[in-house]
């Protein structure tokens, strides 16, 4: 048989969204914490979440990428301390200038 008649789907596939959320609280001392993953139509919905509620959105597929191999509920590793102080740095610029 001839492989070259397969068509692998999986990499010419149009790729899905992938959504991450954290919680951190401020005044705590534990880290950030994984509270939902996903991609396709579940990154959608937890994005459409977030805005409704007034949640700042940060795009970084490589961050998301990072945080969907976890386990919710789990903190963040300490390799991603730095990544995650930014976006957290970029939520408090956009608090700020919301006058929360």
């Amino acid at each position: 048989m001839n492989n070259s008649a397969y068509f692998n789907y999986r990499r010419n596939a149009p790729a899905r969204p992938a959504a991450a959320a954290l919680h951190y609280d401020p005044l705590g001392d534990a880290a950030p914490e994984i509270v939902a993953t996903g991609r396709g139509l579940v990154a959608d919905e937890i994005v459409a979440l977030a805005q409704q509620h007034g949640i700042p959105v940060h795009q970084d597929a490589g961050l998301v990428e990072a945080l969907s191999k976890l386990d919710v509920g789990t903190s963040i590793p300490r390799e991603l301390y730095a990544v995650v102080a930014e976006v957290l740095a970029f939520v408090y610029s956009v608090d700020q200038e919301a006058g929360a």
